[in-house]
């Protein structure tokens, strides 16, 4: 007895909290949500991205269209090329500037008798810069969102059609992407404009017609593999549908790449149209977009240079979340990213 009274029990005291999981239990979502807020870059592009959208909606009340393309033709000489004036004094944005040909800083506002803050000054036919970017902001994101969004609805079929028949139908399908792949979206943007003529609708098309091979291959490529898997082979032995099994099983096991792909698509979208808009394929003149302003812009250069450097900061800030954000998504959907 009195050895027994030397010993004492050690370890777990309570068996009902050593079988307690300490981990909480969460969903596929949840738990991409947890990975995603890791990468701090990621996280600030998305609310960033999110304030750019509500602001581009909400802008829709205050600055119309009509009010950009604006301005007075017996007034031009009094209001072109105004620098930016916030009403401030910040120095570049106080509505000073030098004068042409000279060293000497001025406030054009005060030497043209104007009462007016231009925030991001005016352009050459004396236009509100700051209302040409609101509106070209949105014409931009218009074009990148709805070219995705056909080229999300093209692309995800086509690929789930190629990758559930496979056999001869999907090497056909293959060969007719290949095709496509292999002519130059300048070819498609010309004869689309040639078609519709240049316009909003024209550039959509032709970047929705020619981007979405891209979805297409990596829908295909996954349903090769998911089709393969029990539950799907159990499906089909229950008698569903494959439609039903596309919407039900496919999709939803998808859905990271096919997010991942479109981050990725709407930058490029954004960027592919400024590049046409460059070149004079884009949206035409008087209707403004991010890609428009810095053309219109690139030949003020040496004299006004905040004209191309406004919109040109913030079709690069737009991409670059959007890039960054799709980065943190492909990590976040990695399942070998999980916390062990």
């Amino acid at each position: 007895m009195d050895n027994q009274a030397e010993f004492a029990l050690v370890g777990i005291k309570n068996k009902a909290a050593a079988q307690t999981i300490l981990k909480p239990t969460l969903s596929f979502w949840q738990s991409v949500w947890r990975r995603l807020r890791q990468n701090k870059l990621a996280v600030f592009s998305l609310f960033f991205l999110i304030a750019v959208l509500l602001f581009a909606l909400i802008s829709t009340a205050f600055v119309s269209q009509n009010q950009a393309n604006q301005f007075d033709t017996n007034q031009v000489n009094r209001y072109k090329n105004l620098p930016p004036n916030s009403g401030l004094p910040i120095p570049g944005w106080n509505g000073y500037s030098k004068e042409l040909g000279s060293d000497k800083k001025v406030d054009f506002y005060k030497t043209n008798h104007i009462k007016e803050h231009f925030l991001f000054g005016t352009d050459t036919l004396g236009r509100s810069l700051a209302k040409r970017v609101v509106v070209g902001l949105r014409i931009s994101l218009l074009v990148a969102i709805s070219a995705t969004a056909i080229d999300l609805l093209i692309g995800v079929t086509y690929g789930l059609v190629a990758g559930w028949k496979g056999g001869w139908l999907d090497t056909v399908m293959q060969r007719i992407i290949e095709v496509i792949s292999s002519i130059p979206n300048l070819v498609v943007v010309t004869m689309l404009a040639l078609l519709l003529g240049s316009g909003i609708t024209a550039i959509i098309l032709a970047i929705a017609l020619t981007n979405w091979v891209n979805m297409a291959r990596q829908v295909r490529n996954m349903t090769l593999t998911l089709k393969e898997r029990d539950y799907i082979l159990a499906a089909l032995t229950l008698g569903e549908r494959p439609s039903k099994i596309a919407i039900k099983h496919l999709i939803p096991n998808m859905a990271g790449t096919i997010i991942v792909q479109i981050m990725m698509t709407i930058p490029a979208a954004i960027m592919f149209e400024a590049v046409l808009s460059a070149i004079n394929l884009g949206v035409k003149a008087p209707t403004a977009s991010l890609g428009s302003l810095i053309a219109d812009a690139q030949n003020m250069l040496e004299y006004y240079p905040y004209q191309i450097l406004i919109p040109a900061a913030i079709l690069i800030l737009v991409s670059l979340a959007f890039i960054l954000l799709g980065d943190g998504l492909r990590d976040a959907f990695d399942p070998k990213a999980a916390d062990e």
